[in-house]
């Protein structure tokens, strides 16, 4: 099962495509991060956002993909924006039949670390540990994309418990 993770953001949104093979092991095929310039007005950075989930689908297909839920901030417009990069992602996806999941930040912190409060530091340290690859192959901006992935795959192929919210 390819899982495609996806920490969204309108700026600098995570990704982290694994391969959840049988037997319960994980690798990495590849993570990273599309960004976008502050200079861009946020028209633009979302049809770039939109755009480079289409060629990560193109590129990997993965069998699902799993986005961090959004987290209710004091800055309604920060909430806004955030809407934004969701919904050209969650379209990119849909437009590829791409089944989609949730979950909070701190079940795939969790899942990824044993903590809901790491920092993407830890992430990456335990990512790096668990599946053989260098901590400096990890973007730190894909790190929770990457702990969202694993935290789907475990609880579907190992019935760790209920997938997250369908999309």
């Amino acid at each position: 099962m390819i899982v495609l993770g996806i920490d969204p953001a309108i700026r600098t949104t995570g990704y982290g495509v694994i391969d959840a093979g049988t037997g319960g092991r994980f690798s990495v095929i590849d993570c990273g991060i599309i960004a976008n310039s502050p200079k861009l007005p946020h028209s633009q950075c979302v049809r770039r956002l939109h755009s480079g989930i289409c060629e990560l689908v193109d590129t990997f297909h993965p069998d699902c993909a799993v986005l961090e839920e959004p987290f209710m901030g004091k800055n309604a417009g920060t909430a806004i924006i955030l809407g934004m990069a969701r919904g050209a992602i969650l379209a990119a996806l849909s437009l590829h039949d791409i089944p989609c999941f949730a979950y909070a930040p701190t079940v795939a912190k969790r899942a990824a670390v044993g903590r809901g409060t790491a920092t993407k530091e830890q992430i990456a340290v335990m990512i790096a540990a668990e599946l053989g690859i260098k901590i400096d192959q990890i973007p730190l901006d894909s790190t929770d994309a990457l702990a969202l992935a694993m935290c789907h795959a475990g609880r579907v192929l190992r019935s760790c418990g209920v997938p997250g919210k369908q999309l």
